[in-house]
Parts: C-alpha cells; sequence; structure tokens
C-alpha cells in the first residue's frame, strides 16, 4: 500500500491529472476549431465522392471520429497504468507498466498527428 502524501502517490495522482486533462483537451478543442473556408480555386481541386459528397468533408469526418475514439482508449490506458502504479508497492517498476507508457505516448503521437494535419 502506497502511503499517503508520499513521493509515488503524488507521482500518481498528477500522472492522471495530466493524462485526463490531456485527453479532455483533445477531445474538447478539435471540434471547437473553426473550419476555414476553402478558397475558390481549392474547391474546384477538391474530389466529389460518388455520392456527391465532398472527400475531404469525409476525410475530416472520419478523422474526427477516430479521435474521439482514441481520445477514450487514452483515458482507459491512462487508468490502467494508475491502477498498475496504485498495485505496485514497491519504487520499481515492471516492463508492463514500462511498455504501457510507451503505448500512451503512441497513441498521443498519433492523435496529435491527425489534429495537426
Amino acid at each position: 500500500m502506497i502511503k499517503p502524501g508520499s513521493p509515488m502517490k503524488l507521482w500518481i495522482g498528477r500522472f492522471t491529472l495530466i493524462m485526463s486533462l490531456a485527453a479532455a483537451s483533445l477531445v474538447a478543442l478539435h471540434p471547437q476549431q473553426p473550419r476555414q473556408r476553402p478558397n475558390p480555386n481549392e474547391e474546384e481541386q477538391d474530389t466529389k465522392l460518388p455520392n456527391g459528397k465532398s472527400q475531404r468533408d469525409e476525410i475530416l469526418k472520419n478523422e474526427h471520429e477516430q479521435n474521439i475514439k482514441d481520445a477514450a482508449l487514452l483515458v482507459e490506458m491512462a487508468e490502467e497504468l494508475k491502477a498498475d502504479l496504485e498495485k505496485n508497492d514497491t519504487f520499481v517498476l515492471s516492463m508492463g507498466t514500462l511498455k504501457k507508457t510507451d503505448d500512451i505516448e503512441k497513441l498521443v503521437k498519433k492523435i496529435r498527428a491527425r489534429l495537426r494535419h
């Protein structure tokens, strides 16, 4: 059991808070970004799908849905990491716990890349 006020307990709390805020900001900020209107020249170049919809709009819609799914997965992974850290009564981390941090980092980078795209 980790003692209240111990450095490990503080680290776990801070890590959980940071991961939760990161996930929440990814979900919250993406829909708030104003949709840029393409200039008329770009509109002509935009490929239309057989159903008449813009290919660019469909890609953006799919990326947005994937970002929401990945942000939910990120929260779940952060909670699993927190649980692993809390049940570990020593200051030594297992390789599985370290792998989870790598997986979380990869997922965050994937989300960030889609948002910047």
